[in-house]
């Protein structure tokens, strides 16, 4: 079955360029105009990712994204913002917000593909990942859940895509320090350019969503080196 790729952006001339590029590339492309489109288009089936602009009427692409972050259904669906925002804050924003990638406008539609290939892969790679448990955490690969123990119960965690991906990789290498650039490399991928500052804010998020469990300081800052993930305070 082709990958879905659903287009959020109130341009009717963008939505045809980025779809016509898609259907290229042999993807199932569909388009919403606004919040309301986009959420009638995930209820009929939900797409494998989407490309989210930032400026929409009503609703802004950035609440839509921290919306579907929550919503247990699209939690799981990797996203990436279509902005005219340049800026190092906005840029940031977003990715607090969840998203995985951005593209700046304009954006050529080689572009575009290669980021929406590189996020599938890595989405793809998380799936096919094994299942690991590390003090009272534990992934089901298979499942792509994580569960925090406590007592005699297992909760499950609500975390983003990106965090999934950090928490795999920091409880698979744990009590090494580990560089932002090696973060990048190790979890983004090295042919993909992605800023260092784009592992703090996912280093902020992960702990974020590991605190109502306790668990936040298994995330621990190394001044002057980087990250490390350990099971001891």
């Amino acid at each position: 079955m082709q990958k879905r790729i659903l287009i959020v952006d109130d341009e009717p001339a963008i939505r045809d360029m980025v779809a016509f590029a898609l259907r290229k590339a042999e993807y199932d492309a569909v388009h919403a105009g606004d919040a309301r489109e986009a959420q009638n288009a995930i209820a009929d089936r939900l797409p494998d990712l989407i490309l989210l602009d930032w400026m929409l009427p009503g609703t802004s692409g950035l609440e839509l994204a921290r919306r579907w972050r929550k919503d247990s259904m699209t939690r799981d669906v990797p996203i990436i913002m279509l902005t005219a925002r340049g800026e190092e804050n906005d840029r940031v924003s977003g990715l607090e917000a969840g998203v995985d990638d951005y593209v700046v406008k304009p954006f050529s539609s080689r572009e575009l593909l290669a980021r929406i290939r590189a996020v599938m892969r890595r989405s793809r790679e998380d799936d096919e990942e094994g299942n690991v448990a590390l003090g009272a955490l534990r992934i089901d690969g298979a499942a792509h859940r994580v569960f925090a123990h406590a007592g005699d119960d297992n909760a499950p965690v609500a975390i983003g895509p990106t965090e999934y991906r950090l928490l795999h990789f920091f409880m698979t290498h744990p009590e090494r320090v580990y560089t932002r650039s090696q973060l990048l490399d190790h979890v983004w991928g090295g042919s993909v350019y992605v800023e260092e500052r784009t592992v703090d804010v996912h280093i902020r998020r992960l702990r974020k969503t590991l605190e109502p469990h306790a668990l936040d300081h298994m995330v621990q800052t190394v001044r002057g080196a980087g990250y490390r993930f350990s099971v001891s305070t």
